[in-house]
């Protein structure tokens, strides 16, 4: 879809993170959705502060300012828009697979289906959860040394896991990352 950013034409439209009115000539980002009161795959916009959208939709934000051709953006909002986005970033969970320490004693490992105590390393993947008729992504939780053989029996490969588990892990320490490598 076609994100845009632009200046308000009116002090009509509200932010839809915050509620509150965008200011006619402030800057917003509009965020394209289908219109579900027309035919024929009509869009709209739902409207958000720059701010706003800097917090909440990081990435879309992101791409639209890479792609933007209209008014420009002044150099201190940007730098503004440039830190709510990073701290965004850094308050999302990491792609799957990654590694973390468990937070509570209460996950299983999908692997051995044994407990996987709190504090202790735990390699974190993408799986399917059927809620009745339906199936939807989660987390799925293992033990560092269930890992491999768990992602190689569901079609995954070795290599692939470490590489994601290198590429996606955070916050962990050296040591921590060698026992982690040592046991995957």
């Amino acid at each position: 879809m076609a994100h845009i950013i632009e200046e308000a034409k009116s002090g009509r439209a509200g932010c839809r993170t915050c509620r509150k009115p965008i200011a006619k000539g402030e800057l917003r980002f509009g965020e394209e959705a289908e219109n579900q009161f027309a035919e024929g795959g009509e869009t709209s916009y739902r409207w958000h502060h720059m701010a706003c959208a800097a917090t909440s939709k990081s990435a879309e934000l992101r791409a639209t300012i890479n792609a933007h051709t209209g008014p420009s953006i002044p150099a201190e909002l940007m730098a503004d828009l440039e830190r709510l986005m990073a701290e965004a970033d850094a308050k999302k969970p990491p792609p799957f697979p990654h590694a973390d320490k468990a937070p509570s004693g209460r996950a299983k490992c999908q692997g051995c289906g044994e407990t996987i105590a709190k504090g202790e390393l735990r390699v974190v993947i993408e799986r399917d959860i059927e809620r009745g008729m339906t199936v939807t992504k989660g987390a799925g939780y293992l033990h560092p040394k269930c890992a491999a053989a768990y992602v190689e029996e569901h079609g995954g490969t070795h290599a692939a896991l470490t590489e994601g588990l290198h590429a996606n892990t955070r916050g962990l320490t050296d040591q921590e990352l060698d026992l982690l490598f040592s046991e995957v």
